[in-house]
């Protein structure tokens, strides 16, 4: 790990974590592999607990702004990986026109 760094724990302590790290890796030019035949559940809270309070509402936001900014001129080119047979006017995924 120390050729890539570690999670940015100052901007991402506990939203955006992951993703913010395989970006990156994808900015050094690696990839992120599928294996269709691995199983993986991640039950979403389970360790810390849902977001309920004004504070953990405001450290999402906040970690939030964080990644739209860090990841700027990624996110307005789009996902590259993204299916164009899809639409992006909705989230279920359905076929464009």
């Amino acid at each position: 790990m120390k050729k890539f760094g570690f999670m940015d724990e100052e901007n991402f302590k506990v939203a955006f974590n992951d993703v913010d790290f395989c970006l990156k890796l994808l900015e050094k030019g690696y990839r992120i592999v599928y294996n269709p035949y691995i199983e993986l559940i991640h039950f979403e809270s389970k360790t810390r607990g849902y977001e309920y309070s004004k504070e953990q509402e405001e450290r999402f936001e906040r970690e939030s702004n964080n990644f739209k900014t860090k990841w700027r001129v990624f996110l307005e080119k789009g996902d590259p990986y993204y299916n164009k047979n899809f639409t992006r006017d909705t989230c279920n995924f359905d076929l464009e026109g």
